[in-house]
């Protein structure tokens, strides 16, 4: 399928989940083509497996299904599961000509429609002329967010002593429980390394973070200088600000996309993943992040160290996958 460059018309699916919109977003800027944002919203049918949804519009809201109207895209980017058969069905209301690009696998019904699967190399699928294997989550931090969130931050942590470190947390996924006790483990850690380097800790939470494991880790972290904010603080979020700008990034091991962020920045990361807090794959996916240099596990670490690795971002790999297949020239 060849198209013909800024003539193309791209429709991005961004649902309600902010991994999936940052997933997407971050494919989209790689790709480098103007796009469309679709703001897709569900009703309770999507919970719905999706082979009794098949290609649809069923799950979606009145006003959802009112912009998904022709002219009808070339290419179209989504992630997650219920995005599947929204897709689905504007491939067959293009005629069957539009392209898509599916992050994270869709599932087994229709998966012969989606032209580009990309799939976590942890989840350990097996291969498939459409499935495209990746390290890590595609994401939004470049050099160029990067750049601009050192531009918005400098000067904002200049009472704090050097090294800075930054200590990013997640917390309870689905299957597993970010505990008081871990986060207390993870507290203590981090403010020893980082008193030991005469430096400081500039600490975010997460909106998965209990208030119970923030109190704990926060309480452990003792005088170790530091600017902390957690999930819900008033004000902009630091988080971007903390990756551009840290000499050392300390990130929970319980977000693929968390892990894939921190080591975009190039600098020295660390892993803190407890076996009860660690998926199956999740542990896979840090495994292959220590082989290929991009983080050391925390736990291992007596003392920070200057070290650097290429920035990760699963993003350029797909776009340059999708660039391929639809046969665009790399600019």
């Amino acid at each position: 399928m060849a198209l013909q460059g800024d003539n193309a018309r791209v429709w991005l699916l961004i649902d309600d989940r902010a991994g999936n919109r940052a997933q997407v977003l971050g494919v989209a800027r790689a790709l480098g083509l103007p796009f469309e944002i679709k703001t897709i919203e569900y009703t309770i049918a999507a919970e719905l497996p999706n082979y009794m949804l098949m290609a649809s519009f069923s799950m979606l809201t009145r006003n959802c299904r009112v912009n998904l109207a022709a002219p009808w895209p070339d290419v179209v980017i989504a992630a997650g599961r219920r995005t599947a058969p929204v897709a689905r069905r504007i491939k067959e209301l293009s005629g069957g000509k539009a392209f898509l690009t599916q992050i994270m696998h869709p599932g087994s019904s229709g998966e012969d429609d989606f032209q580009l699967i990309a799939v976590p190399r942890h989840d350990g699928m097996a291969p498939a002329p459409n499935r495209f294997e990746v390290t890590g989550a595609p994401h939004g931090v470049t050099p160029e967010t990067l750049a601009e969130a050192r531009l918005a931050w400098t000067g904002k942590f200049d009472h704090l002593p050097k090294p800075w470190v930054a200590l990013i947390v997640g917390g309870d996924t689905k299957r597993k429980t970010f505990n008081p006790d871990m986060a207390r483990e993870l507290g203590e850690r981090a403010a020893k390394l980082a008193r030991d380097a005469g430096g400081s800790l500039l600490v975010t939470t997460s909106r998965r973070s209990t208030p119970e494991a923030t109190g704990a880790l926060i309480a452990a972290l003792g005088d170790v200088p530091a600017n902390v904010f957690t999930w819900g603080d008033a004000g902009d979020n630091p988080y971007m600000g903390y990756l551009a700008l840290a000499d050392y990034v300390i990130v929970t091991g319980d977000s693929v996309s968390m892990c894939s962020e921190a080591c975009a920045a190039g600098k020295p990361v660390y892993i803190f993943a407890p076996k009860k807090l660690t998926a199956h794959k999740h542990g896979k996916l840090h495994q292959d992040l220590y082989a290929k240099g991009h983080a050391r596990p925390l736990e291992a670490v007596a003392s920070l160290e200057i070290w650097s690795h290429e920035p990760l971002n699963a993003a350029y790999e797909i776009a340059a996958e999708m660039r391929r297949r639809l046969g665009l020239s790399e600019d």
